[in-house]
């Protein structure tokens, strides 16, 4: 499958990067300082998410999304939503109950647009927003078994902000993810992942914060969906 659209290039070397912590903080900052509700970005994470999906999906493609019970599980239904009412395919797979608030009322409405809550074993496209920039190992079962899942191994996979599993060490077993879609500015620890194109997705940041922090302004100006350059 060959990509209907190419995303502007950004070009971080890997010493102007976040490491997770720090962007921990920008993105708790820019909550509480900016009145940034968590509800509006993950509405444009998902959004973006969607845009990367679609520039790669055709529309007889089976997309499963593959979501967990926090905030990057509400990006994935985000996703979702958008994509179906696109006209795409959708499945869902739950990892585990959706039971905290914001998830619970993205899977709600990601349901009435008309994905499916069923997961399948020969998708097209996988989408990992199983779990964020928080995830510890080791993973609990429900999720290790859907990284080393073999029926699924020939979907293109995409992971959002971080792939699951992957905490820096490429020795555990991980969601072997060919595209990330990291979340408002690149961190360090993607930058060790072998044969991974890494997209940035506006979250509504404003140029204070990013300055505040002492990194570059992503051109967000220019396109909501940035790839990464390394080069």
């Amino acid at each position: 499958m060959e990509e209907k659209i190419r995303s502007p290039h950004f070009f971080i070397p890997r010493s102007q990067a976040l490491e997770l912590e720090d962007f921990r903080q920008m993105d708790y900052y820019a909550v509480e300082n900016y009145a940034l509700p968590i509800e509006l970005m993950m509405e444009n994470a998902g959004l973006n998410l969607a845009r990367l999906v679609a520039m790669r999906a055709k529309k007889e493609d089976l997309i499963l999304i593959g979501v967990g019970n926090g905030n990057n599980g509400g990006g994935g239904l985000v996703a979702a939503r958008r994509l179906a009412a696109w006209g795409y395919d959708v499945y869902l797979d739950l990892a585990t109950e959706i039971s905290r608030d914001l998830p619970k009322t993205q899977l709600e409405r990601a349901l009435k647009f008309g994905a499916k809550e069923k997961t399948i074993d020969n998708p097209s496209i996988w989408v990992d927003a199983y779990l964020g920039f928080s995830q510890k190992l080791p993973l609990r079962d429900e999720f290790l078994t859907r990284v080393t899942s073999e029926p699924r191994t020939s979907a293109f996979k995409l992971s959002l902000d971080l792939p699951t599993g992957y905490t820096g060490d490429l020795a555990f077993p991980y969601f072997k993810a060919h595209q990330v879609l990291t979340l408002a500015y690149p961190k360090t620890i993607l930058y060790d992942l072998p044969e991974t194109e890494i997209f940035i997705a506006d979250l509504g940041i404003p140029k204070e914060v990013y300055e505040k922090f002492g990194v570059v302004v992503p051109p967000f100006q220019v396109s909501s969906l940035l790839r990464l350059s390394l080069e």
